[in-house]
Formats: structure tokens, C-alpha cells, sequence
């Protein structure tokens, strides 16, 4: 009977907590971006005013010690942030589609940024250099720097999010992205006024 009493309460909890009705993104406790994925999505746009901020995040450099990486250096670029490890099959499919999608775009105000989990330095940098990658990246085996998602499932990976002009969150992938869906989303950020 008792367990059947926390089984009830664990479900009204869990179906409380996903009822946002058709808004996927809400202020968290500390005025920024709060994930929600509305229906158990994988993918979600957010358009207009349902884009939030994201705080600032930031953390050590994968690839010079001492260096931090920060959104906050890319004020005014659209930004695609991709949480990685370099032990994660998805994720080294994506890398080289990451790289041609930000040599394609820079000129024009894009700007990637990595941020790499769960991993070894050394390992993680020496696929930084064997894929050619030359964005930034975040290196925070812990995922601490992620704590700023409110709401994010912080073991999955790959995740892609893209960041409009402003910071704010248009676009989340909770699985591996298609360069074609990642290009088009890009695209749009980048002809908005």
C-alpha cells in the first residue's frame, strides 16, 4: 500500500513538472533559460517570445590552459553551442559538420562552441586536432558549466542548442542533428533583423 501511495505521488509529480502546456521554455528561479521539453520532444523550437536568455556560460579552455571560453565573448553572433565527449560516437559524426557549418558561416556572424563532458584532456584534444576543429570548446569533464540549462538532462549527449543574435535559446536538439535541419536553423538566425 505504501508503495503504491509514493508510486502515485512520484507519477503527479512527474506529470506536473512536464505541464507547460504549449510554452517550452519558462523563467527559471534566476530570470534565465529553464529547459522543458513539452510531450517528452527531442527537438524543440522556440519562437518569438517564448525564446529566453541564456546566462552566461563559461568555463576552461579545452585547447589553451588558463584560457576560459565564455558566450558572453560572442555578444551579437548567432551561437551553436554543442555539448560533446570525444568517447561519443554521435558526437564525432557531428564534429566535422559543426566545423564545415561554422567555416561556412563565420564571415556572416556564427559562431560554434563546444562544450565537452564526461571526458579525458587528453583524449578530447587529440580529437580536436585529428577532425581539424578550430572553434572553442569548454572542457568540464563534471558538466558543471551546464548547471546555467535549468531543466537539461545533463547525461544526454550529443546535445545541440542554437542562440539567437541576443543569447536567447531558438533551438534545442536532444540528439544527434542533421547538418541539413542544423543548417537551416542557422540560416534563419542569421537573416533575422
Amino acid at each position: 500500500m505504501r508503495r503504491a501511495l509514493v508510486l502515485a505521488v512520484a507519477a503527479v509529480a512527474a506529470l506536473t513538472a512536464c505541464s507547460t502546456g504549449k510554452d517550452a521554455a519558462q523563467f527559471g528561479g534566476g530570470g534565465g533559460f529553464q529547459f522543458v521539453a513539452p510531450g517528452g520532444q527531442t527537438t524543440i523550437d522556440y519562437e518569438g517570445t517564448q525564446r529566453q536568455a541564456l546566462t552566461e556560460l563559461s568555463g576552461d579552455s579545452l585547447l589553451e590552459d588558463g584560457k576560459q571560453v565564455k558566450l558572453s565573448d560572442y555578444r551579437g553572433k548567432v551561437v551553436v553551442v554543442n555539448i560533446w565527449g570525444s568517447w561519443c560516437g554521435p558526437c564525432r559524426t557531428e564534429a566535422p559538420e559543426l566545423q564545415k557549418l561554422y567555416a561556412d558561416n563565420k564571415a556572416a556572424g556564427l559562431q560554434v562552441m563546444g562544450v565537452d563532458v564526461r571526458d579525458d584532456k587528453g583524449a578530447a584534444r587529440d580529437f580536436y586536432h585529428n577532425q581539424s576543429l578550430d572553434y572553442p570548446s569548454i572542457f568540464d569533464p563534471p558538466a558543471r558549466s551546464l548547471l546555467v540549462l535549468q531543466g537539461y538532462p545533463r547525461t544526454t549527449t550529443p546535445t545541440t542548442l542554437v542562440l539567437d543574435r541576443q543569447h536567447r535559446v531558438a533551438w534545442v536538439s536532444l540528439l544527434p542533428v542533421k547538418p541539413d535541419q542544423l543548417n537551416a536553423k542557422v540560416k534563419a538566425l542569421l537573416a533575422e533583423k
